[in-house]
């Protein structure tokens, strides 16, 4: 499954596939590990170790969806790298509206929603030196051809695909290389500007702020308002209590929702 890369930061000679991988996360780690360049992209037809965040499994049947990770080798401090993570939804949003997906939504942090159900996410892996970034790793799981059925009993009805939305199966070579343009357009913005000045590019898609949400994070849980995205990228949280939370890690569900 090739797409066509002639250009930019993800260029052809720096794209390897795979009919089959553990994961394509893992894989690009490796290949970094031995010195891959920046904007060298890994993509597999079925992974059998398929995840996303948190170790969550990441259904990965063969031959439907795009399952594809990129190395980046951003000059940033390793405090700023789940900025990256927005950063690729952002892409992949566009992507999605670009070829008429309508309502697409970007869950914080990693997660893209049609109509409430989940169409792709992001998992966003680096190793660091104490101070400087070796590698990200971004990958990205985006559910692209056949339906409901053809998920997991217990996902059918937290997931969807972009054939349900659009009534069509699709190309995944030809989304592929849109998904990369729009990645290497975001990320080359990022590289130059930082997040703070795409985050209401970013908010465009989301439908978070206002909203009475739950956080789960590592050591905390607690119910409250979504009042702003930071310059870092970071939620911020009024609890009931009043006090202002900014959540730099976890999982945010709006109440109401699963």
């Amino acid at each position: 499954m090739a797409p066509l890369l002639t250009s930019g930061l993800f260029r052809s000679d720096r794209y390897h596939f795979f009919s089959v991988l553990d994961s394509t996360n893992q894989q690009a780690a490796r290949l970094a590990q031995e010195g891959a360049e920046p904007g060298t992209v890994v993509v597999a037809d079925h992974q059998t170790g398929g995840r996303g965040r948190l170790g969550r499994p990441w259904s990965s049947p063969k031959g439907l969806h795009l399952y594809c990770s990129v190395v980046l080798r951003p000059a940033i401090p390793p405090r700023d790298a789940a900025q990256l993570t927005l950063v690729s939804g952002l892409a992949v949003a566009h992507t999605l509206a670009g070829i008429g997906v309508e309502d697409v939504e970007i869950k914080w942090p990693n997660d893209l929603l049609l109509k409430g159900r989940k169409v792709a996410g992001i998992l966003t892996e680096m190793r660091t030196d104490p101070t400087r970034i070796q590698y990200v790793i971004v990958g990205i799981g985006l559910n692209v051809n056949g339906t409901e059925t053809d998920f997991p009993e217990e996902l059918r009805d937290k997931a969807t695909t972009l054939a349900d939305s659009l009534r069509t199966t699709l190309d995944r070579p030809w989304l592929l290389a849109k998904m990369l343009a729009q990645l290497d357009h975001w990320y080359g913005r990022f590289d130059r500007e930082g997040f703070g000045p795409l985050g209401q590019e970013w908010l465009a898609f989301s439908r978070l702020l206002g909203q009475p949400v739950r956080v789960n994070m590592a050591a905390d849980h607690f119910s409250g308002q979504a009042l702003a995205l930071d310059t870092e990228g970071c939620l911020l949280v009024r609890r009931a209590n009043g006090m202002l939370t900014r959540v730099v890690a976890g999982d945010v569900t709006r109440l109401g929702e699963g």
